[in-house]
């Protein structure tokens, strides 16, 4: 059997049913395999970090391992941005790259290449990946494959990366006689948990007055959201997100409260500065989290920090109970446990968070003439489909989305955490039509985001997929913008100096997309109804002012809970339950 032919039937045993790809020399006879199969669809993009963070998107929604593949030199390298996105936010995918032939390969020879387009792929991605394997042996694809995809999805996930020369991918080779990597793979490890340690959460969290839960993309990593829905449901402790952790629990769930951290909404941030107790699952605690005083974050608070990778715990916040599971094993522990659970005690606690949300609301009424992007995400939340995949983009258009759009139960919010790479939405939505079958995927994006992948409107016209595109424009670099203006004396240098944007309407329309413009705030309920009155592709820009600003914004040196616009000392006095710190100094 030819190795390349064992590989593709490989991945469809493990269920993959789909690989993202940009063809190349190096991977010919992997293309060849996959021709005419019909087990397995090949998706072409047109820009291998695209297909990357296709493939990212996809496995984002299935929970399952996800492909992308691409030729050898600047193909692998186009590959490095994806792979990292996957490993700073645990997603599981396996990168396949082709290589020269083994014979053309420098190896430890004093020269800087050999063979057309070699480049030690290997070598330049391991920081960033689980693991990373060139096959020089054809005997040892099985071993390889098998080992490659046990990482990628064990403990916690992450990427792996399989770099295949030519003359391997051509070999011929005796599948009975392969060697197999599962048979002789480490057992789980014992995930147990003392029984005098989940006594110890359950006892402090009954002590509580002011509990809370918070949750991060752990939480849909470890496949645990009904697990954490029985728990709300069982005790209707509040519960605040990260950024990842947006789509663990219906937003319109009562005890939803909201994203918390730098560009989190005031009143989640209070929340946190309040709370006695907080039960922390699958989240870094990073400082877009905590800020950048991480030891004033939750300071009259107990914390239990749950996650199934110890090392991410106690970089920065010491927390009182550190331990190291898997979330949805932890979870069902704690739900045997806990038995009955007085709801009555935090009525209080609930109420008090009220009326921060009345007193600091994120959408106001608004009655200008200019969108205002909160109200806007805000209004977006009540056409999206019911099974609708919304994919953010990076910058000021991922925290007026993550602040306002109340996403559903059975919707899904996908966006970069630990890479930040602005371009990955519009891929991401590709990855996840293939993904969930008849889904529809909506694309939030900003003018300078988009343009970075713009090439995918051609995949998605190829292939006719259900996605919405909706492209704030605000002629700039956003997010950086507002950076300048706060700490640079508005020196918009390369922002705003320097930054130019086609006209959007004439390119999008090249692509044979459907394009539209809102300009006017009375004209949001009706252009998105116009979006998404049908299930075909199509695009809407929305044109915001160039200084429209995120706000609530932390500021450095500032606890969570003292964002900007700030409050006057006696209104955050009001708010606080916990003493007041004093000013620092504020240093960027």
């Amino acid at each position: 059997m030819k190795l390349s032919d064992y590989v593709i039937s490989f991945l469809v045993k493990q269920n993959v049913n789909h690989i993202f790809e940009v063809c190349g020399g190096a991977i010919t006879h992997l293309l060849d395999s996959l021709y005419e199969r019909k087990d397995i669809k090949v998706i072409s993009m047109h820009h291998e970090q695209a297909a990357a963070f296709a493939a990212e998107g996809y496995s984002r929604t299935t929970g399952n391992i996800a492909v992308a593949m691409a030729t050898s030199g600047p193909g692998a390298t186009n590959l490095i941005t994806g792979i990292g996105s996957c490993f700073f936010d645990s997603i599981p995918c396996l990168f396949i790259t082709g290589q020269v032939n083994t014979y053309e390969f420098k190896f430890k020879k004093s020269i800087r290449q050999l063979g057309f387009q070699e480049t030690d792929i290997v070598s330049i991605v391991k920081p960033i990946v689980k693991a990373a394997v060139l096959i020089q042996n054809p005997n040892e694809i099985r071993y390889y494959l098998e080992k490659l995809i046990y990482l990628a999805k064990s403990g916690r996930p992450g990427p792996v990366l399989l770099d295949i020369p030519m003359n391997v991918q051509r070999a011929d080779i005796n599948p009975k006689t392969l060697k197999s990597f599962n048979k002789s793979c480490p057992k789980p490890a014992n995930n147990r948990i003392k029984k005098s340690v989940i006594k110890k959460v359950i006892d402090l969290m009954q002590a509580s007055s002011r509990p809370l839960v918070l949750v991060g993309g752990g939480v849909r990593l470890a496949k645990a959201q009904q697990e954490l829905y029985e728990f709300i449901n069982k005790t209707g402790i509040p519960l605040v997100s990260t950024l990842l952790g947006k789509d663990s629990l219906a937003n319109d769930n009562s005890s939803f409260v909201g994203m918390i951290g730098s560009y989190g909404v005031r009143y989640a941030n209070l929340s946190v500065a309040n709370a006695d107790f907080i039960l922390a699952l699958g989240t870094r605690l990073d400082t877009r989290q905590t800020g950048t005083r991480p030891d004033t974050f939750a300071r009259g608070a107990k914390i239990i920090h749950v996650d199934v990778d110890s090392r991410k715990a106690n970089s920065k916040v010491n927390v009182d109970i550190l331990i190291n599971s898997d979330i949805k094993h932890f979870m069902k522990e704690l739900n045997k446990k806990i038995g009955s659970y007085d709801k009555n005690k935090i009525e209080t606690w609930h109420k008090n968070i009220e009326k921060l949300k009345i007193k600091y609301p994120i959408i106001r009424s608004f009655s200008g003439i200019s969108i205002d992007p909160n109200f806007l995400m805000h209004t977006l939340s009540k056409y999206i489909p019911e099974r609708g995949v919304i994919c953010v983009d990076v910058g000021q258009i991922q925290m007026w989305a993550a602040q306002s759009l109340e996403i559903k139960k059975s919707q899904r919010f996908l966006t970069q955490g630990g890479m930040g790479a602005m371009g990955s939405a519009l891929s991401f939505a590709i990855g996840a039509c293939f993904a969930q079958k008849d889904a529809m995927a909506i694309v939030i994006t900003g003018d300078g985001g988009f343009q970075l992948n713009i090439q995918e409107l051609q995949t998605i016209y190829n292939y006719q997929l259900s996605i919405k595109v909706i492209m704030l424009n605000n002629s700039c670099y956003g997010m950086v913008r507002q950076f300048q203006e706060q700490y640079f004396n508005s020196r918009f240098q390369s922002t705003v100096i320097g930054y130019n944007a086609p006209n959007f309407q004439k390119v999008v329309s090249a692509f044979g997309v459907k394009s539209d413009k809102l300009v006017y705030q009375k004209e949001i309920a009706q252009k998105l109804r116009d979006l998404f009155k049908d299930s075909k592709p199509k695009f809407l820009e929305v044109k915001i002012r160039r200084d429209a600003k995120v706000f609530p914004k932390l500021s450095v040196n500032r606890p969570i809970e003292d964002q900007n616009p700030l409050l006057t000392r006696k209104q955050l006095q009001s708010a606080m339950i916990v003493d007041l710190l004093k000013e620092s100094p504020n240093e960027f």
